[in-house]
C-alpha cells in the first residue's frame, strides 16, 4: 500500500514538473518572438527612406543608384533656392486669400555678420538657407545678412527697398564625383527703391557645388507650423548646396570641361 502511494506521488510530481517546464518554455518562446519583432520594427524605423531619381518635373521614379539626380531637377533646385534666398520684398509669403491682398510685414530674423555684429535677413532667405549644408549655412547666411539693406524692413514708404534675383542662365550640371555636381549660374541682383524706382544692379555670377542627400519628412505634419513646413519643403529635392564660388564665364560647361589656364579665380563666396 505504501509503495502504491509513493508511485502515485512520484507520477504526480513528474507531471507537474513537465507542465512547469513546458509552460516556461512556451513563455520563453513568446518572449523571444517579441524581441525579434521589436528589433525588426526598430530597424524599419531607422532605415533610410527609398531614394529616387528625379524626372524633369521633379517627380521621383525608382532607381537603384541612390546618388543619381536628373540634371534638369538639379538646375531647378538651384534656381528655386537662389531666388528664394535673394528675392527680398519686405513681406511674408501669403498663407491665406486675405494675405494675398494684404500681405504681412516681414520683420526679419537676426543673424551674425562677418564683422561680428548682428543684422537681419528676410524670412524667405532664412527658410531657403536650409537647402544649404549645415557646415556652410551659417557662414553663407552671415554674408547674405551683410548684403541685405536695412531698408528692406522699413515701414516708411519713402525708404522701402526691394530686391530680385534675375537669373539669365543656369548651366547644365557637371558631375565632379558620384552624387556631386558643379552648376554655373549667371544672374543679376537688382535692388530697387520703391519711392523713386532707382535701381542698383549687381552681377551675381556663381559656381554652386551641389550634392545628393537623404531626406526625412517631418513626422508630425498635422501639428507643424507653416514655418516648419516651409523648412522641411526645402529638403524634399534631396539635394543641398555645400559651396559657392565666383563663376568663371570662360569655363566650358557644355562639354563638361574647365579651362584651367584662365585668369579667373575660384575663391569661395564667403571668403
Amino acid at each position: 500500500m505504501a509503495n502504491l502511494l509513493t508511485r502515485k506521488k512520484e507520477q504526480k510530481i513528474s507531471a507537474l514538473t513537465v507542465f512547469a517546464i513546458a509552460t516556461f518554455g512556451l513563455h520563453f518562446l513568446v518572449l523571444l518572438i517579441f524581441l525579434v519583432q521589436g528589433l525588426n520594427i526598430r530597424q524599419l524605423s531607422l532605415r533610410k527612406p527609398p531614394t529616387f531619381v528625379q524626372t524633369i518635373d521633379g517627380q521621383p521614379i525608382n532607381n537603384i543608384d541612390e546618388l543619381a539626380r536628373e540634371p534638369q531637377a538639379i538646375r531647378q533646385f538651384v534656381s528655386k533656392t537662389m531666388m528664394s534666398m535673394f528675392n527680398w520684398s519686405g513681406t511674408l509669403p501669403p498663407q491665406t486669400i486675405e494675405e494675398v491682398a494684404k500681405p504681412k510685414t516681414d520683420t526679419g530674423i537676426l543673424v551674425r555678420t562677418p564683422t561680428g555684429g548682428s543684422q537681419k535677413v528676410t524670412t524667405s532667405s532664412w527658410v531657403a538657407s536650409f537647402a544649404i549644408s549645415e557646415d556652410f549655412r551659417k557662414g553663407f547666411l552671415s554674408v547674405v545678412a551683410d548684403m541685405t539693406p536695412p531698408e528692406v524692413f522699413a515701414t516708411n514708404p519713402n525708404q522701402i527697398m526691394t530686391a530680385q534675383l534675375i537669373i539669365k542662365r543656369v548651366y547644365p550640371p557637371v558631375q565632379i564625383s558620384p552624387g556631386q555636381w558643379r552648376v554655373g549660374m549667371v544672374a543679376d541682383l537688382i535692388q530697387k527703391k520703391q519711392a523713386d524706382g532707382q535701381r542698383l544692379i549687381t552681377p551675381f555670377n556663381k559656381d554652386l557645388l551641389v550634392r545628393a542627400v537623404d531626406y526625412f519628412p517631418y513626422p508630425l505634419v498635422e501639428n507643424s507650423t507653416d514655418l516648419q513646413k516651409a523648412i522641411y519643403s526645402s529638403r524634399t529635392d534631396k539635394l543641398e548646396i555645400y559651396e559657392l564660388r565666383n563663376l568663371c564665364l570662360i569655363d566650358n560647361y557644355n562639354s563638361g570641361e574647365t579651362n584651367q589656364s584662365n585668369p579667373c579665380t575660384n575663391d569661395s563666396f564667403i571668403k
